[in-house]
Order: structure tokens, then C-alpha cells, then sequence
């Protein structure tokens, strides 16, 4: 069904457009993504004609401030936040509207002349954050990634594609489309992800040296370029494949100590694993599986009325792992470390981290006896999630 993002980068630069889709958790819909230096007009009359949603031209927030392309509005309702700016014509435009008149306009975002615009017009211009789909998974940012990819100018031309019953086309009616125009079709979760594989996700800012209560190691301090987390890591000198271990933040079991979880134990017996054959312990920011503090402590009110972790994170609303190691590896990749021995019990960080080019070796395990307060949790995790966990333990 869908194409790489390699296959959709080869027609972009061809000039042929690309259907991207979104999440069906947020708009659910798929648009007609082009890059405006390599279109032409026949792209944008198939935008017209048979996508027939609304023409927007995504661009940087860099251009948008060269055309001075102010906000549509002070204040912005939309619920997924779209930034429109002011609409624009070009200023060679009679009624703005023909598809040749409306690719001028496109065209002349990719100029230097701040005053050929006319406004209000028939072009919808969409600012992109400046992060692109790592920061919003959005249409907008999608389209001026990829014209980046591509090498281009960080503009391009996007229409929503409509049935010709007037309803939203869904995923299978965006299959027939692709088929009917020869297309390539791509999700916003696979840019994301190609994203994440190329690009440099951190940024190293402090190493130090530590002593603790469970050793004495060399602690580095990473930044998310793209978000306001920060990450760190407890290193020992290790020889050969070093032993790894991600753990995820919980502050409930790390700190205070809770019973319902094995995250503070494994915390500590991590770090004594490292202190004494060496390697690194990479604390990652993803408290609650990735659903944040407060979430969990409203999974936590579930589970005192009867349901387990995961139908916790359902009835949220959550998946039941949001956590991504695509960070983890980009830490991996600044240290110069390819390949690892990984201490875990749960076999979704071992893909979690092949996926992102890290060679995983060896699984070491990591399990210790529950207590009567968290057997539940551990056997939810062992039999709806797929974790490693000898039953004489739980």
C-alpha cells in the first residue's frame, strides 16, 4: 500500500506529487503533496480537478517572514493548529483563481521579491514549524520536509483529497486514487521516522563525573534538538560490545520508591550491572510508557478500579507503549557505539533500536521477584505485552 520515502522523494524531484496521510488518530485524511520547484502547472489543475479540497502552500517560517506572510488571524482556533497566513495572489493576477494564475502565485514564493503579492487572494500560504514532523505531524510540515529532502526550497503546494460525494477520502479510497493516478503514497509516521534515522536528534551539552551510591561513572547530558527534553547517561569504561541499558523515566518508582511498578529495582540494577562490567545506562524521558506523569497517575485510578495496564491506557485513550528509541539511538551514534548488548526483558526495545541501525547482539536479561503489589502489573506486561518474564519471578 504505501511506498518508502525514497520512492516518494524520486517522483517529488520528478515533478510528480505524492499522496502523504496522516494519523487516524488526527485528521485522518490524505493530501496531494508536491514541491513547488519541481511542479508544474498539470500538477496543480490535478489538485483542482480531482483532489478538489483546499490549495495551501506550505513554506518555512524563513520564507514567510522574507513575503512578509502574516498570521490569517491573532488568534488561532483551529484545533490542530494549522498556521494560515494571509491569502495571496500574485501581482500579475486578473482574477487570481485559473490554475495557471494560481501556479504563478506558488511559483513566486520561490523568488526574493517581498512586494509581488497581492492579498487577500486564492493561494492559502501555511507556515511549517520550524522542527517539521518532529515537532507537528502535520500535512504542512510533511510537505516542507520533504521538499527540503529533496533538496529544494522549503515550499510546496498541498490539496486535500475529497470523494466526489463531497465526504473526506479515507484510507482505502486514497488506495484507488494512488492506483487511478500512478502514485506513490507515504504516512507522516514513516517521515518521522526516516527523519530520525538521518538526522542528528541531540545535541551533547555537559560530561561529568559522578560518584553514586551504585558506582562511580561519567555522566553525559543530551538535549533534544527538536524538543525541550533533556536525556542523560551513566557510563563506565566497557571493552568490546558495551552493555546497555534504556530505562524510561519513572518518577514514582525511581524516586519515591512505588511498589506498583519494577522500574526503581531495575533502575538500581542497572546501574550496578554497568558499574561492574561496564557500558552505559541511558535515562530516557519518557515518563508512563510515554503518556506523561499526570496520564499516569489517571491509568493508575483505572487500575484501582479493575483494569490492567494496557485497558488503563486504552481507556485514556493511549496506546499501550508510546515510547520511541529513535533518541536512544541518536545518543548511541554520538558516542560511536553501532552495536550493543542489551539489557532489557522487553523485546520491543531491541526492534525499537534496530529499527534506528543500532546492531543489538545480545539480550541480557533483567528481571527481578515482584512484590504483592506489582505481580499484577509485571504478568500484564508478560502476557499482553510481550515481555520476557520467567513466571517463577511474577
Amino acid at each position: 500500500m504505501f511506498s518508502t520515502i525514497e520512492e516518494a522523494l524520486i517522483d517529488l524531484k520528478a515533478g510528480k506529487p505524492v499522496i502523504v496521510v496522516d494519523s487516524e488518530d488526527r485528521e485522518n485524511e490524505g493530501d496531494l503533496v508536491a514541491v513547488t520547484e519541481f511542479a508544474a502547472p498539470d500538477v496543480l489543475n490535478l489538485m483542482i480537478s480531482e483532489a478538489r479540497g483546499l490549495v495551501c502552500a506550505p513554506l518555512s517560517r524563513e520564507l514567510a517572514e522574507r513575503f512578509n506572510l502574516t498570521p490569517m488571524t491573532a488568534r488561532n482556533d483551529d484545533p490542530h493548529g494549522t498556521a494560515f497566513t494571509i491569502s495571496i495572489d500574485h501581482v500579475s493576477s486578473t482574477t487570481g483563481i485559473s490554475v495557471q494564475e494560481r501556479f504563478d502565485t506558488v511559483r513566486a514564493l520561490l523568488g526574493e521579491d517581498s512586494r509581488c503579492f497581492n492579498s487577500p487572494g486564492h493561494i492559502f500560504p501555511l507556515i511549517a514549524k520550524d522542527g517539521g514532523v518532529l515537532e507537528r505531524q502535520g500535512h504542512t510540515e510533511a510537505c516542507v520536509d520533504l521538499a527540503g529532502l529533496c533538496g529544494a526550497k522549503k515550499t510546496g503546494i498541498i490539496c486535500e483529497i475529497i470523494k466526489t460525494d463531497g465526504t473526506m477520502a479515507r484510507r482505502d479510497d486514497l488506495v484507488q486514487f494512488k492506483e487511478k493516478h500512478d502514485l506513490k503514497m507515504i504516512t507522516i509516521e514513516a517521515l518521522v521516522h526516516y527523519r530520525k534515522q538521518q538526522e542528528a536528534l541531540v545535541k551533547r551539552e555537559a560530561v561529568v563525573d559522578m560518584p553514586t551510591d551504585f558506582g562511580h561513572f561519567t555522566v553525559y547530558g543530551y538535549s533534544e534538538i527538536y524538543s525541550d527534553k533533556d536525556h542523560v547517561v551513566y557510563m563506565k569504561p566497557y571493552e568490546g560490545v558495551p552493555d546497555i541499558r534504556l530505562h524510561s523515566e519513572c518518577l514514582t518508582g525511581d524516586v519515591f520508591h512505588s511498589r506498583r511498578c519494577d522500574c526503581g529495582t531495575q533502575l538500581e540494577n542497572g546501574l550496578r550491572h554497568i558499574d561492574a562490567h561496564g557500558g552505559l545506562l541511558i535515562y530516557l524521558r519518557q515518563e508512563g510508557r510515554g503518556i506523561g506523569l499526570i496520564n499516569k497517575l489517571k491509568a493508575y485510578e483505572k487500575i484501582e478500579k479493575g483494569l490492567d495496564t494496557v485497558e488503563a491506557n486504552a481507556a485514556l485513550g493511549f496506546d499501550a507503549d508510546l515510547r520511541d528509541y529513535g533518541v536512544a539511538a541518536a545518543i548511541l551514534r554520538d558516542l560511536g557505539i553501532p552495536s550493543v548488548n542489551l539489557i532489557t526483558n522487553n523485546p520491543r526495545k531491541i526492534d525499537g533500536l534496530r529499527d534506528y541501525g543500532i546492531d543489538v547482539r545480545v539480550r541480557i536479561p533483567h528481571q527481578f521477584s515482584s512484590n504483592p503489589d506489582n505481580s499484577h502489573y509485571l504478568a500484564t506486561k508478560k502476557e499482553k505485552l510481550g515481555h520476557l518474564l520467567e513466571e517463577n519471578l511474577i
